[in-house]
């Protein structure tokens, strides 16, 4: 069994990845929430991996760490939700933010998540509420990928005097309310950066 991949980055699409090793490229569903996780085109990372082998199809699986592995794992358990559905869970809602909204126990925010629905809300929150094996550490890891697209918005308002820290909060919270904006997913990066450069300094004010 693979436990992991190490090699160059060739290629990063929507719950995608393309590292090749060895002459070798592989092609492996990596949940959008990780993508973000992984370096650019042409630089090295490691992808811990999960090969799935049924009598139809083979698929690898990857993700940044062996603990969003393990989440991902932890979503299998689920009775109704398979690879492709914890993937898509997964793409859809941060590690940090779906072990909180779990642990709290929160089930309307559950059901907004796509691929979840009340049926599937109830039977992950009777699974796993409480039995979550992502660490604190790991969650500020896992949500900190989130803002790595917009590092150079956190540097620009630290060198101005903000506190980092806060600045990287405020970021994460925005990123997390802008992500179903169909008008600010249309946006240039460039864009997207000038749009959180404004509304993080009118919330730090």
């Amino acid at each position: 069994m693979f436990n992991s991949i190490s090699g160059i980055i060739t290629g990063k699409f929507p719950k995608q990845l393309l590292i090749e090793n060895n002459g070798i490229e592989w092609d492996i569903c990596v949940p959008d929430s990780n993508l973000d996780m992984f370096g650019t085109v042409g630089s090295e990372a490691k992808v811990f991996t999960w090969l799935q082998h049924t009598d139809v199809s083979m698929a690898l699986y990857g993700f940044a760490s062996a603990e969003e592995r393990t989440l991902f794992f932890d979503l299998l358990k689920v009775d109704g939700i398979g690879a492709k559905g914890a993937v898509k869970i997964m793409s859809s809602v941060s590690s940090g933010r779906l072990t909180e909204v779990l642990e709290n126990g929160d089930l309307e925010m559950l059901e907004k998540i796509p691929g979840v629905g009340k049926k599937t809300a109830g039977k992950m929150l009777l699974a796993l509420k409480g039995k979550l094996t992502l660490s604190s550490s790991v969650r500020v890891i896992a949500d900190a990928g989130n803002a790595a697209p917009f590092s150079d918005v956190i540097v620009s308002l630290s060198s101005m005097g903000y506190d980092k820290k806060l600045v990287e909060q405020k970021v994460l919270q925005l990123v997390e309310v802008l992500k179903g904006d169909k008008d600010f997913a249309s946006k240039s990066q460039k864009e997207k950066e000038d749009i959180l450069f404004r509304r993080v300094i009118v919330e730090l004010a």
